[in-house]
């Protein structure tokens, strides 16, 4: 045997079988078997998860505002709107299942906006639109999940 050759544990080779595992010893009781280094792992990156989709629905979110709000092309505010609803949904979803988040949201805002504004520059400023470099509304929770900027 090589060096190559490393001790695979039932994590590397099924997750979910390692899954399955973890949940039966962990109902059982049987504490002293858990694999506890690959749940922590786990757990971390299912927190950080949750974390990146808040954080990249707020950017679609704030990206279709923008579009809605600033660039003026009647053909496109339904889609932009379906969009924005959308997002919405599933971040106040995101949000009743984990309402720890709403405080990360805040934090996370400015970078949401930042990443929209050039997304949404590069799209149609060579067309003529200008978009703010600010965020000109509200910038709450509840008027970033409900309000219409553009009414």
């Amino acid at each position: 045997m090589t060096q190559a050759m490393v001790k695979q544990t039932l994590y590397d080779t099924d997750l979910n079988l390692w899954l399955e595992t973890v949940i039966s010893q962990l109902r059982s009781g049987d504490l002293q078997n858990v694999d506890i280094e690959n749940l922590i792992e786990e757990l971390e990156g299912l927190a950080g998860r949750d974390r990146r989709e808040l954080k990249n629905r707020l950017t679609v979110l704030v990206e279709h505002i923008l579009k809605r709000c600033y660039v003026n092309m009647p053909n496109e505010f339904r889609g932009w709107e379906k969009t924005i609803r959308q997002q919405r949904s599933e971040l106040k979803e995101l949000l009743s299942q984990s309402p720890s988040l709403k405080r990360y949201l805040d934090q996370r805002f400015d970078d949401a906006f930042k990443d929209a504004l050039i997304e949404v520059r590069d799209e149609y400023s060579p067309k003529g639109y200008q978009i703010p470099n600010t965020w000109q509304f509200n910038r709450d929770l509840v008027s970033i999940l409900n309000k219409e900027f553009w009414k």
